[in-house]
């Protein structure tokens, strides 16, 4: 199935499958950003095909050389009749004839700077709140 994502870069199957070839389709991804001998042969060893192959290591390495992770995308479409098992599209993002558009990237927060114990302590003292003395006299 993961030769077949990668051949088509769209499939529709059950949402149990598709969870399955989500994962490992991901991992055939990154060996393929990877691009050495060993990725290749790891990849060779799992995926059938050369012209599969061919395609991980140059047309997909190159779409996601960006993107740390997240390359497929999981629809849920209908509910097949016969069995009743929920269908899914599976697909990679960032391709034309998409079924949806994939969201722009959230920013990433600025980077605080390491502070270390002491001074992080100090300054939680200033900005805390003044501790309130209690009176044994208002209690009783």
């Amino acid at each position: 199935m993961v030769s077949q994502l990668v051949k088509h870069e769209r499939i529709e199957t059950t949402v149990a499958k598709a969870k399955e070839v989500r994962r490992l389709a991901d991992n055939m991804v990154q060996l393929g950003k990877e691009g050495t001998l060993c990725a290749a042969r790891r990849a060779a060893a799992f995926v059938r095909g050369d012209d599969v192959i061919h395609k991980l290591f140059t047309e997909l390495a190159y779409r996601y050389k960006d993107r740390t992770g997240g390359y497929t995308r999981l629809l849920r479409t209908r509910i097949r009749v016969g069995d009743a098992a929920p269908m899914a599209y599976i697909e990679f993002i960032d391709r034309e004839n998409e079924l949806r558009q994939s969201k722009p990237p959230t920013p990433q927060p600025p980077q605080r700077p390491h502070l270390d114990p002491w001074t992080r302590s100090r300054l939680s003292r200033q900005f805390a709140p003044a501790k309130e003395e209690k009176s044994v006299e208002s209690e009783i």
